[in-house]
């Protein structure tokens, strides 16, 4: 099994990635990229692995992008679970993107903070309605008896709320990740890939090239 998993691996070699090509904005340069990610209709293509800390032990799951401007990048969630929790204690959060069919890969570290409530009350309000109705049946990490006790509170919340508009939980809503360091990873020949990263410095972007 251990020489099957060695002797997974693929050569890159769709494009390079040179300063001449940078966006001065690492913002603006990440809108670049997902333009194009969004042209190659990849599948879950908003999807990143959102890393925080408990109590100096890493922890990393997959999250959904769903908003990017000049201030960052947001999501949404829990505020009470595990990695709501996490961020509370520890605002030190990173991003990380991978979309292997462009052979690119982003990095994203920084500090994150909560959205508005008019920002995750807009956002709650375009939400499918078994969504919203799901936001308030799951206490997100806590441990359950059983998959039936999650049915049981779906039936109940969707009696509470039938003929009438989900309200947002007050425990759900959006954070947004403030980056100081972005790095813009493509994939080349001979592991010798390309690595470009965004690192703030006294407010002001500089871009550094990293050996692979």
């Amino acid at each position: 099994m251990n020489q099957k998993i060695a002797n997974i691996r693929a050569d890159y070699s769709q494009n390079g990635l040179h300063e001449s090509e940078l966006n001065a904005n690492p913002l603006k340069q990440f809108n670049k990229w997902f333009d194009e990610v969004l042209k190659s209709e990849l599948s879950e293509s908003n999807a990143m692995l959102l890393s925080t800390v408990n109590n100096g032990r890493p922890t990393g799951r997959i999250v959904l992008l769903k908003g990017v401007d000049e201030d960052g990048f947001t999501f949404y969630t829990n505020y009470e679970s595990k990695k709501g929790q996490e961020i509370e204690a520890n605002p030190q959060v990173a991003l990380t993107f991978f979309w292997k069919e462009l052979e690119r890969q982003v990095r994203i570290e920084g500090k994150i903070e909560k959205t508005s409530e008019k920002d995750s009350d807009d956002y709650f309000a375009i939400r499918p309605r078994g969504s919203q109705i799901g936001a308030w049946v799951s206490h997100q990490s806590e441990v359950i008896e059983n998959r039936e006790f999650l049915e049981e509170k779906q039936k109940s919340f969707e009696q509470e709320f039938e003929g009438v508009t989900v309200p947002r939980p007050p425990h759900w809503g959006g954070y947004r990740v403030i980056p100081d360091y972005v790095e813009f990873w493509q994939g080349r020949p001979s592991r010798l890939h390309d690595r470009l990263a965004y690192v703030l410095k006294d407010g002001v972007w500089v871009t550094e090239r990293l050996s692979p």
